[in-house]
């Protein structure tokens, strides 16, 4: 315990470091998300193999695969570079956009999933006042897809905060898991440390579960 609160403030700024990651890229990959879902369900074939593949491949690549490839390849090898000052900015954005790219396959199958369950009278409906398809996405679909899968989305978000504790393969050393590696090389103390970040991880996760279950409830499309 002595421990725990000797090297609690590194912790707590290594948590910070993850919760900020976690915001930033809870919004991007809604929006990489979105984008993705309009296109699995347009009626332009070419837009419609360029998600699927994007989502196909993605989904089933492992995350720390694809943020060594935001490091070694974008960084590294072409030269993609966000900060040559700040080499923890130029790390923390290539984790962003690491794991925005991944999070954003899911997030597309989560809407898209809501989207199906729009009934095609909707749609058709939509067509038949002559608005265009993206004007029928965004003003009918996707407000009723989104309210639909609120839940699946918040498990999403959810596993996305689990995930940022692997951010060390994009370079980005300063997240809470990488803070308690070093604090237990340091003390060879790893139990109370260990406990103590679970605990955090679960003050935090669990009130996101019951939150977005709620908000399901409160916010369903009644059929």
């Amino acid at each position: 315990m002595d421990e725990l609160i000797k090297y609690g403030p590194e912790l707590a700024v290594g948590f910070l470091n993850n919760l900020k990651l976690s915001l930033v890229i809870a919004v991007f990959s809604l929006i990489v998300g979105t984008i993705l879902a309009a296109m699995r369900v347009s009626p332009t074939p070419v837009l419609r193999a360029a998600g699927t593949a994007y989502v196909n491949v993605v989904r089933n690549t492992p995350l720390t695969l694809v943020l060594a490839f935001c490091y070694l390849g974008l960084s590294d090898t072409l030269g993609l570079i966000f900060s040559q000052e700040e080499p923890l900015t130029n790390s923390f954005w290539l984790a962003v956009l690491g794991m925005s790219a991944y999070t954003a396959a899911f997030v597309c199958e989560s809407l898209r999933a809501g989207i199906n369950t729009v009934p095609m009278g909707q749609a058709e409906a939509a067509r038949a006042i002559g608005l265009t398809f993206f004007q029928s996405l965004r003003l009918i679909i996707l407000p009723q897809a989104t309210r639909s899968v609120i839940a699946p989305l918040g498990s999403v978000f959810i596993a996305m905060i689990k995930n940022t504790t692997v951010v060390a393969a994009a370079g980005y050393t300063v997240d809470v898991a990488n803070v308690m590696k070093t604090t237990f090389d340091t003390t060879g103390v790893s139990i109370p440390i260990f406990l103590g970040i679970v605990a955090a991880f679960v003050a935090l996760i669990l009130p996101i579960g019951y939150f977005s279950g709620w908000l399901a409830k409160r916010m369903a499309v009644a059929r």
